[in-house]
């Protein structure tokens, strides 16, 4: 018997709900997509489960904030372009405000010594922040032992073997394809639920525009600054190499920071070490995607190389310059790529790759684990190399017993007590501060 349709959902009911979604949206991308799936599949029944997770696959595969694409992914499918565009803007919006006065005043007074010790405190937490997504990324995505195996196997590719992200992905996807027949299966039955949803148009010349459009979107701005100001203006720089990042960075904000980090650092000159990590602590602080962390590195990369400018503004047109190309790849993806992934939705062989391919994904946040890990409680980390294996060796003298108090204590608290991260990321701000200043 056929389930009835529902009716259709409101545009503006969808604008509202969106919105409540982009101010609730903590806790990192599994935190993310767990309130999204909370709000969008079980309250408001709008999509199904198997459809939930179906662009769920797609977008992890996708470089870029995948909860952020999936926010783009939903809308779309309920209100077409229009409802692709508020549901990706109103994700980003309140984190992006939060995060844009996070940065001002992390410029104004990182300096004053109780500043410098909260973030300490922060910056220890945020490990612990780490470890709990990991916990529930895992749990969500590894459902049988052939993904443990391909999430244990992308780990030490990366760890242990420093291959290249997109490679794992192509790999994972290969190993899904050729396996499929013992892959678990990730299709369904249809379900009225969806009946709301109609199928959406897919033509080559309807790609073609998309794509233009798009593209001219992200690269017009770069093309109009290069002109204006010259290639090595900070503004320029910071365009091009967050376009590239868009492009090149698998897996989320998690997966972006090593890369980021090491550009920032050591090539362009806009953070000091240790610095992302501050920088990710506020972005953990702040509601929408963990890859609003690079409008922290790009306030203070204009901030420190302003030209003409004050400081100030510089700071602020340096993090929308960086926004913009961070997040219009984003709804590119989707649109010009969303309605085949659909057309496809019945596709074994299409299911098992995606599906394999977020398995790989928790090896790709367990390397990132640990070398926060590493980098957060031991102040110095030599990389020792023997033929193609990569081994990290901390230096035991380093370890920064009170950073590992802080992290034993945050992780206690998230794991064990379910005490709420903005809570937890408070406190563990105070207990750094309080115990740099008596120490």
């Amino acid at each position: 018997m056929r389930v009835t349709s529902p009716a259709p959902v409101s545009f503006r009911d969808a604008v509202r709900v969106w919105l409540h979604v982009g101010l609730n949206s903590f806790g990192g991308p599994a935190g993310q997509i767990a309130v999204m799936h909370r709000v969008i599949v079980e309250e408001k029944r709008w999509v199904s489960e198997p459809r939930f997770l179906h662009a769920l696959n797609y977008c992890m595969l996708l470089p870029g904030p995948e909860a952020q694409q999936l926010s783009v992914y939903i809308g779309w499918l309920l209100h077409g372009t229009r409802g692709g565009l508020v549901a990706g803007t109103l994700f980003v919006l309140p984190g992006a405000i939060a995060m844009l006065a996070l940065s001002a005043a992390y410029a104004a007074w990182r300096n004053v010594g109780w500043v410098e010790a909260a973030f300490f405190g922060v910056k220890a937490a945020v490990l612990a922040v780490v470890v709990h997504a990991l916990v529930r990324i895992a749990r969500r995505t590894l459902k049988s032992r052939l993904h443990v195996v391909l999430a244990a196997a992308a780990f030490v590719a990366i760890f242990f073997f420093d291959v290249a992200f997109p490679w794992v992905v192509i790999g994972a996807g290969c190993f899904g394809f050729l396996f499929r027949k013992r892959w678990p299966s990730a299709s369904a039955a249809h379900t009225g639920i969806d009946d709301r949803i109609e199928e959406p148009p897919t033509s080559i010349a309807r790609t073609v525009r998309t794509l233009a459009i798009g593209l001219v979107l992200w690269f017009a701005p770069i093309v109009i600054l290069a002109a204006a100001l010259g290639r090595d203006h900070v503004f320029v720089q910071q365009a091009t190499f967050f376009s590239r990042a868009a492009v090149v960075t698998f897996g989320g904000a998690y997966s972006v920071l090593a890369y980021v980090a090491q550009q920032a650092v050591d090539v362009y000159g806009w953070l000091e070490p240790g610095q992302m990590l501050d920088g990710l602590g506020l972005a953990e602080t702040t509601p929408g995607p963990l890859i609003l962390v690079v409008q922290f590195v790009a306030y203070l990369g204009a901030f420190r190389h302003p030209g003409a400018l004050d400081p100030w503004v510089a700071g602020v047109l340096g993090s929308l310059i960086t926004l913009w190309v961070t997040f219009v790849p984003s709804f590119l993806w989707i649109f010009a790529g969303a309605p085949y992934v659909e057309m496809l939705r019945g596709n074994r062989a299409l299911q098992a790759a995606l599906s394999a391919i977020t398995a790989s994904v928790v090896g790709v946040i367990l390397n990132l684990s640990l070398w926060f890990g590493l980098h957060t409680l031991f102040d110095e980390v030599e990389i020792v190399r023997a033929g193609p294996l990569r081994l990290f060796v901390p230096g035991w003298d380093s370890l920064n017993w009170l950073g590992l108090a802080i992290f034993a204590g945050a992780a206690v608290a998230l794991l064990r007590f379910k005490v709420g991260m903005l809570l937890t990321l408070a406190v563990s701000a105070v207990l750094g501060a309080v115990a740099v200043s008596i120490s």
